[in-house]
C-alpha cells in the first residue's frame, strides 16, 4: 500500500510542477517578458505551496475522504485554469493579471496541501525517517520527469490548454486509485465516487474540445482570419490572412505583413550589401521566415548563405508553406542556402567561418534572452565572424518610440570597436523603424542596387541615414550582459507608446 501511495506522490508532484510550468509559459506567451512572468509566476506558487503546508495541520478527520476532494479540486481548477486565463484574456473580461495571480494562489494552496496529507496517511506504516526521505525523493524525481518532458513533448505537442488538462486528469486519477485502495474499509464512498467519475468526465471533455476553444480565443485575439497556428517550443506561430495581406505574429507580436515587409527587408539588406559588390558568403542570424535571404539572392555574385534561426518550426512553415514560399520566392529551398536551426551565439562559439555580410535580424530585445544577443559580448563574438572589410547589419527597433534603446544598440556596437551608420526608414505596419550598418571601417553608401526594388533607390538612400531632432542621438550606455539596459529602456519606452 505504501509503494502506491509514493507512486501517487509521484504523479501529485508532477501535475503540482505542470501547472506552474503551463501557467508561467502561457503568462509569457501572453504578456512577454518570459523571464519576469516564469519568475513571479513560481514565486507566488511556492508561496501559496507553504501557505497550504501550513493550512494542511487544521484538516482533521477523514484523511482519505480530503485526499481525494482535494485531488479532484486541484485536478478541476488546475486543469481548466490555462483554459481559462487563455479566453479571459482573448476576450478581455477582466484584469488579466489579478486573474493570473488569483488562479496561482488557489492552485498552490491546494498543490501544497497534498503532500502533507500523504505524508500523515502513511505515517502508521512508515517509520518518520523513511517517510520523509521517502516522500521528498520521490516529490523531487516527479518534478524532474516534468521539467524534461515539457520543453521537449508536452509544449510543442499538447500545446499549453491540452497540458494542463492531461495533468488535471492524472488528479483526478490518483483520487480515485486512491479510493480503491482504501474503498474496501470504507463505508459510504459512492459519493466520492461519482464525484471522481464525474470530473474524470470533465476534464476528458475539456481536453477533446481544447483545440477548438484555443480557435475560438485566437479568433478573438488577431483581427484577420487565423490559417495557421502552432506553438513551438520557443515561441506561439499564427499566421492570419486577409485579402492579400499575411500577417506573422510570434507570441501575438506582429513580425511582418506582407504589404510592406518589403521596405523593411529592402532596408535591411541593401544599404550594406550592396556597396560590397565582392560580397560572395553571407550569415543571416534570426530571419526563418526567408525574406532577407530573398533579398541577399538578387546579388548573382554571392555563391552562399547560411541562416540560423533557432526555431525549426519557422524554417519549416517558410520552406514548405506554398502561399509563404510564394511570399519569400522559395528562398530557403535555393541550392546556395543552407538553413541550420540552433541558437545564434552558441553557433558564432562553435564555428570559425568568416563571412563579407552579416545580417542579426531578431526579434526585438523585449526580455533578457533576447537582450544577449544585443550586448557587447555577442557582438564581439560576432566580430569575428567578419572578413577583413566586412559588414554587419543589425535591426535596431524604433528610434521614434524606442529612442533611447535605439542608440543604445549603436553605442553597443561602438563599445566592441565598430564604425556605425545608423539609419532608419517608414514601415507603415510598424511606423519608423531602425537599422544600424557597422564595419571596422566606416560604412560606404551603395553606387547602385539590383533591379526591381519597390523601395529603395539611390538618390534617396543618403536620406536614411539623417535623422531629424525627434530621433536624433541621446547619450547611451552599451548593453553588457551582467546589466542589460537595453531590455530596461526597450520595455519602459514601448509601454509609454502605447499608452
Amino acid at each position: 500500500m505504501q509503494h502506491a501511495l509514493l507512486v501517487s506522490v509521484f504523479v501529485i508532484a508532477s501535475c503540482g510542477l505542470a501547472y506552474e510550468l503551463v501557467t508561467a509559459a502561457l503568462a509569457s506567451y501572453l504578456l512577454g517578458d518570459s523571464i519576469t512572468q516564469f519568475s513571479t509566476v513560481i514565486g507566488a506558487y511556492l508561496f501559496a505551496m507553504g501557505l497550504g503546508s501550513w493550512f494542511s495541520r487544521h484538516i482533521d478527520g477523514d484523511l482519505l475522504r480530503w485526499f481525494v476532494r482535494i485531488e479532484l479540486v486541484v485536478g478541476v481548477l488546475g486543469g481548466f485554469v490555462p483554459m481559462g486565463l487563455f479566453l479571459a484574456f482573448a476576450s478581455q473580461a477582466g484584469p488579466f493579471r489579478v486573474l493570473l495571480y488569483l488562479a496561482v494562489l488557489a492552485v498552490g494552496v491546494l498543490v501544497g496541501l497534498e503532500i502533507p496529507l500523504v505524508m500523515r496517511i502513511l505515517k502508521r506504516e512508515v517509520r518518520f525517517k523513511d517517510l520523509v526521505s521517502r516522500v521528498l525523493a520521490v516529490d523531487y524525481l516527479g518534478a524532474l520527469a516534468v521539467s524534461l518532458l515539457f520543453p521537449i513533448f508536452l509544449a510543442p505537442h499538447l500545446g499549453m490548454l491540452r497540458t494542463g488538462l492531461l495533468f488535471g486528469v492524472l488528479n483526478a486519477i490518483v483520487a480515485f486509485y486512491a479510493l480503491q485502495l482504501f474503498g474496501k474499509e470504507r463505508r459510504g464512498l459512492r459519493g466520492l465516487y461519482a464525484m471522481t467519475i464525474g470530473c474524470l468526465g470533465l476534464l476528458l471533455g475539456g481536453f477533446a474540445v481544447a483545440g477548438k476553444v484555443s480557435d475560438i480565443a485566437e479568433s478573438w485575439l488577431y483581427a484577420d482570419t487565423i490559417i495557421h497556428a502552432e506553438s513551438s517550443p520557443y515561441q506561439r506561430i499564427v499566421v492570419t490572412r486577409w485579402h492579400d495581406d499575411v500577417r506573422l505574429f510570434l507570441n501575438q507580436n506582429l513580425q511582418f505583413s506582407s504589404r510592406d515587409e518589403y521596405r523593411y527587408h529592402e532596408a535591411l539588406v541593401h544599404p550594406g550589401l550592396a556597396a560590397l559588390p565582392r560580397a560572395r558568403k553571407i550569415l543571416v542570424l534570426g530571419g526563418g521566415d526567408g525574406f532577407a535571404v530573398r533579398e541577399i539572392l538578387r546579388y548573382p555574385q554571392v555563391q552562399s548563405i547560411t541562416l540560423v534561426d533557432l526555431d525549426p518550426a519557422m524554417t519549416k512553415l517558410f520552406s514548405s508553406a506554398p502561399l509563404l514560399k510564394r511570399l519569400n520566392g522559395n528562398a530557403l529551398n535555393d541550392a546556395r542556402v543552407t538553413v541550420i536551426n540552433d541558437d545564434a551565439a552558441r553557433w558564432l562559439e562553435e564555428h570559425t567561418d568568416v563571412f563579407d555580410f552579416v545580417i542579426a535580424d531578431f526579434p526585438d530585445p523585449s526580455n533578457f534572452s533576447l537582450g544577449k544577443l544585443y550586448s557587447t559580448g555577442f557582438y564581439r563574438l560576432l566580430k569575428r565572424h567578419l572578413v577583413p572589410g566586412g559588414r554587419v547589419v543589425v535591426q535596431s527597433t524604433s528610434p521614434y518610440y524606442a529612442r533611447h534603446a535605439f542608440w543604445i544598440v549603436v553605442a553597443t556596437l561602438e563599445a566592441v570597436g565598430l564604425k556605425t551608420a545608423p539609419y532608419h526608414a517608414l514601415v507603415p505596419s510598424f511606423g519608423e523603424w531602425g537599422y544600424v550598418l557597422a564595419g571596422e571601417q566606416t560604412p560606404e553608401m551603395p553606387k547602385s542596387y539590383p533591379e526591381g526594388l519597390r523601395f529603395l533607390t539611390v538618390e534617396t538612400t543618403p536620406d536614411l541615414f539623417r535623422f531629424p531632432a525627434d530621433m536624433s542621438r541621446v547619450p547611451a550606455e552599451p548593453n553588457r550582459l551582467n546589466d542589460q539596459g537595453l531590455v530596461r529602456a526597450f520595455e519602459e519606452e514601448w509601454k509609454e507608446a502605447i499608452h
